[in-house]
């Protein structure tokens, strides 16, 4: 992959990674509830340990799309830049009603790990997300499809440990404070709207950030 193209990737999936979302709500639950360490093993859980089962299949899945046909794989796309678009339209909307948070019982640092893995892969959204997203910074004439999807994959959930792990270590002091202001979440999220929509329209516009 191009270097450039690979930082740019780098900061523009931190930035949609920082506001508050449902895996960082319950990343702060838990470091709230029980602690920094439970919050950590369910960050591990819900990148590493998701991200096992999911880069396999999405970088297996768009190179097979592009070897069958290269006008399907720009549709891709397209579609997944109308889709960032549409996420973005949602987050401009939301409310504060929307950003309760429910209590969560207690579990183990290795319950928390298993559950926060469980949580990613039956969440449409991330897999949708990825799906979307990573193809727009794929370049076909610059080697392995497969390969450059499973490093920007890879680089994601890194990335997802990063952002998280912050909200884990932070969750005790800040993160208890954000989520007793909805107002503040509800800046954050249109925010972060306002990004994926120009990110959706800039990927629809130029045909994938890798053009």
């Amino acid at each position: 992959m191009d270097t450039h193209l690979w930082f740019a990737f780098v900061g523009t999936v931190i930035l949609l990674q920082m506001p508050p979302g449902p895996d960082s709500m319950l990343v702060m639950a838990r470091g709230i509830g029980q602690g920094r360490g439970t919050a950590l093993f369910t960050v591990v859980g819900m990148t590493l340990g998701a991200g096992l089962v999911q880069l396999p299949l999405i970088a297996l899945g768009v190179s097979s799309l592009l070897r069958a046909s290269p006008l399907a794989f720009d549709a891709l796309r397209w579609a997944g830049a109308a889709y960032l678009v549409w996420l973005g339209i949602r987050l401009l909307s939301g409310t504060k009603e929307d950003l309760e948070v429910d209590q969560i019982r207690r579990v183990g640092p290795l319950a928390a790990m298993r559950e926060g893995m469980v949580a990613n892969l039956i969440n449409p959204w991330p897999m949708t997300f990825m799906i979307a997203f990573l193809p727009q910074f794929v370049d076909p004439t610059r080697g392995s499809v497969w390969l450059q999807m499973l490093l920007l994959g890879a680089t994601q959930k890194l990335t997802g440990v990063l952002v998280l792990g912050t909200y884990a270590v932070a969750s005790g002091t800040l993160g208890e404070w954000i989520m007793r202001r909805p107002g503040i979440r509800l800046w954050q999220q249109r925010i972060a709207g306002c990004c994926i929509v120009g990110l959706g329209v800039r990927m629809a516009v130029g045909g994938g950030a890798g053009k």
